[in-house]
């Protein structure tokens, strides 16, 4: 059972999420509670399987259109919106390629999530359209963020 420690900042992050997210239109964050309750080594597990399977999904989501295009965006944004608790200090452990710069910069890191769930959102309203360009371009913009946190937040293995 994490520390009351732990379980309050990872708190703290979720309502600092969703106070950022205040000021984009139509964009929520509403990461999974029960995800505070998580070890340390839980998180690293649940973040790395995340992760892994956004990569699926970006690699498939230029190959679908329609409800199947909507469902991939959804889970993006779901899945990014959970991140945004998944790094509380101190759950760089096990085998977590996680830099300390996610903490020493963790607003830098935040905002990166954010633009994640932005793009994700922006690609849900494309394929909502039907807009295949509009689509292409957010599967880009959401690449674009998972790149930009990996250069500057992962230890490169």
């Amino acid at each position: 059972m994490p520390s009351n420690r732990f379980t309050a900042f990872a708190l703290t992050i979720v309502v600092a999420a969703v106070a950022t997210l205040s000021f984009a239109q139509d964009i929520t964050i509403t990461p999974d509670p029960a995800l505070a309750a998580l070890s340390p080594e839980e998180m690293v597990a649940k973040r790395q399987a995340i992760m892994k399977e956004d990569g699926g999904i970006l690699k498939g989501a230029g190959g679908l259109s329609g409800a199947d295009a909507v469902a991939a965006a959804d889970h993006l944004i779901t899945n990014f919106s959970n991140l945004t608790v998944l790094f509380p200090e101190g759950s760089a452990v096990g085998d977590s390629e996680a830099l300390p710069a996610i903490w020493e910069n963790n607003a830098e890191f935040q905002a990166i999530l954010v633009s994640a769930v932005t793009a994700a959102t922006a690609m849900k309203a494309a394929a909502e359209a039907g807009d295949a360009t509009a689509y292409m371009a957010a599967i880009k913009g959401v690449g674009g963020t998972c790149g930009q946190c990996h250069q500057t937040f992962r230890h490169k293995s």
